[in-house]
């Protein structure tokens, strides 16, 4: 019994120290990791930190970083290196604590019948919480907000994907499981079926169970980036595949990628975009990694994959935070896309950022509405450059790849009201020339570019 309870703990540290092997060297800013003690609704008893830039746009975005079993937030904080990317490209970061015992110590609720339903109660409702709460306080972008975490952390990356579609856009799950793939407390680890080795479901069974936690939701769903070593043996490296066919199903796509490539020596990414050419799906497979990720450069990925990769603000927040309050359940489905009303004669401004790197490049385009009414429904055609090709997309679905490409409005961005802008980016490959697209018209109307 002593002896068992030595491995228990060993692996209960190492579990807590996932993350924190790669400290991220951050300029001295002002800002530090802050405790909120009341937030909101909070059935899981949980703790809150928040680390908020000090240069960051009016309406930041948000996302919510989350540890392993047997760590905590402000740990998760110091060893990974969301904070410093947060830093620069001007995102809030939430880092929950999850006080619930499991095998290895405090893990994440992923396992309890009141977990698995929406606003069912425990650690996922007091998880929306905190971001409701980022919202009112701190003016955070309700409509960009991510979901990120290694192991248990990774785990309820997946589950708050499914639960929450309206709220999250995008998630990356690091050595996570898919949603539901614990039948109850008894199955978490050490022991269980689900980080057995034995798991296996076919792709339609758990996209199943993703439908069924909120099964009046007919809205976009958030697009989801996988990581997993090859060489874990604590969440077996086959848990990567059971999660690709999970969400896969979900978006009704192939289980053959449509691409594949290795950004790095050790790192094999699968992508799976849809009809439009958007990588809903990605995955990554480590190899020789154990149960040790992110590891560096990690989280870099997983922000640029969620669009966030953009320039840092050059300007100070406001010193209040918008009056209105958002609210604490977000709407079960977006608004459907009315028929595109064409604004007048220049009434659209557009801005755009390139970040380039040797073969690839991210664009964020801002579109801003300035005529005396709103635009409901609008498609921005633009002229993307010579040897350019777009592998994915967030806020916009685009047509086609290259060439002369229209980016239209997804459900939760559909309405641009006076005065009013929205912000839809891009990753493309090039093969040398990285400058911005072009020719900018909103429903037909040219846009002046600033």
């Amino acid at each position: 019994m002593k002896i068992k309870r030595k491995i228990l703990l060993a692996v209960a540290t190492s579990l807590a120290l996932i993350g924190l092997a790669v400290p991220a060297a951050r300029p001295a800013f002002a800002a530090s990791l802050t405790e909120v003690t009341s937030f909101g609704s909070n059935p899981g008893g949980m703790r809150m930190h928040i680390y908020v830039p000090d240069s960051r746009p009016a309406n930041p975005p948000i996302v919510v970083a989350m540890h392993g079993c047997g760590g905590s937030g402000p740990g998760f904080y110091s060893g990974s290196e969301f904070a410093s990317l947060a830093d620069r490209y001007g995102f809030i970061v939430i880092y929950p604590s999850a006080m619930q015992e499991a095998g290895f110590g405090r893990c994440f609720d992923t396992w309890s019948a009141a977990a698995k339903r929406r606003d069912g109660g425990s650690d996922p409702v007091s998880i929306a919480s905190m971001v409701a709460y980022a919202g009112r306080q701190y003016g955070g972008d309700l409509n960009r907000v991510y979901a990120t975490g290694s192991s248990s952390g990774g785990m309820m990356t997946q589950h708050m994907l499914a639960l929450y579609p309206d709220l999250f856009k995008a998630g990356a799950s690091f050595m996570g499981v898919p949603f539901t793939c614990f039948a109850n407390a008894a199955d978490y680890p050490p022991g269980g079926q689900c980080t057995g080795g034995s798991m296996n479901r076919t792709p339609q069974q758990w996209g199943d169970a993703v439908r069924q936690a909120n099964p009046g939701y007919t809205g976009a769903r958030p697009r989801v980036q996988l990581w997993h070593g090859t060489s874990d043996t604590l969440v077996p490296y086959s848990l990567l595949q059971e999660s690709i066919e999970q969400w896969t199903d979900v978006f009704g796509l192939s289980q053959t990628p449509t691409s594949t490539d290795s950004p790095q020596a050790t790192w094999n990414r699968r992508r799976f975009a849809d009809a439009t050419g958007t990588v809903q799906v990605e995955a990554y497979s480590i190899q020789g990694a154990g149960h040790t990720l992110p590891s560096s450069g990690m989280a870099a990925a997983a922000i640029a994959f969620f669009g966030l990769t953009g320039p840092p603000p050059t300007s100070p927040p406001p010193t209040s935070p918008p009056p209105t309050s958002p609210p604490t359940s977000p709407p079960t489905s977006p608004p459907t896309s009315p028929p595109p009303t064409t604004p007048s004669s220049g009434a659209c401004r557009v801005t755009d950022t390139i970040n380039a790197w040797n073969t690839g490049l991210t664009a964020n385009i801002t579109i801003t509405n300035t005529a005396s009414t709103a635009v409901n429904g609008w498609s921005l055609a633009f002229a993307l450059p010579g040897g350019q090709t777009i592998t994915s997309g967030w806020n916009a679905t685009y047509s086609p790849a290259a060439g002369q490409v229209t980016a239209r409005n997804v459900g939760h961005n559909t309405v641009i009201a006076p005065n009013g802008s929205v912000t839809i980016g891009f990753q493309a490959t090039h093969t040398g020339n990285t400058a911005g697209p072009a020719s900018f018209a909103l429903n037909g109307t040219t846009c002046a570019v600033i």
